[in-house]
C-alpha cells in the first residue's frame, strides 16, 4: 500500500464546488477527510469504509459534501459544495486498518495521514 496523497484543493468563492482525491485508499477499513485551520484543532467530516461504502458525516458538512470510493483507481474521494468561507482550512485523508462498525470521527484513530492540501474559500 502506497503512501495517502491528496489532491484536488485549491481557492474557490463561497458556494462553489471542489473535488478532493485520496489516493492509495481503498485498502483500509475506515478512510476519512479531515480539516485542520489555524489555531484551531483538527476535525473530522467525512468518513467511509470501503469495503461497503457506509459513509458517516459530522453536522458541519452534512447535506453539502459527499464522500465516496472509486475501487477502480483505488481512490475516495470528496465532493464539497456550497463551501462556505469557514471550510476554508487544511484538509488531510487519513485511514486505519482496523475494522469498526461505523467509522470513527475522532483523528485519534486513524494512523496513517496524508501531507494535506489547502482549500481556500473567499467572498
Amino acid at each position: 500500500q502506497g503512501p495517502l496523497v491528496e489532491s484536488g484543493g485549491g481557492s474557490v468563492q463561497a458556494g462553489g464546488s471542489l473535488l478532493l482525491s485520496c489516493s492509495n485508499a481503498a485498502g483500509f477499513g475506515c478512510v476519512g477527510w479531515f480539516r485542520q485551520a489555524p489555531e484551531k484543532e483538527r476535525e473530522g467530516l467525512a468518513l467511509i469504509k470501503p469495503s461497503d461504502i457506509t459513509p458517516v458525516y459530522t453536522d458541519s458538512v452534512k447535506g453539502r459534501f459527499t464522500i465516496s470510493v472509486d475501487h477502480a483507481k483505488g481512490t475516495v474521494d470528496l465532493q464539497m459544495n456550497s463551501l462556505k468561507i469557514d471550510d476554508s482550512a487544511m484538509y488531510y485523508c487519513a485511514a486505519t486498518l482496523s475494522i469498526w462498525d461505523s467509522c470513527p470521527t475522532h483523528p485519534e484513530w486513524y494512523n496513517y495521514w496524508g501531507q494535506g492540501t489547502q482549500v481556500t474559500v473567499s467572498t
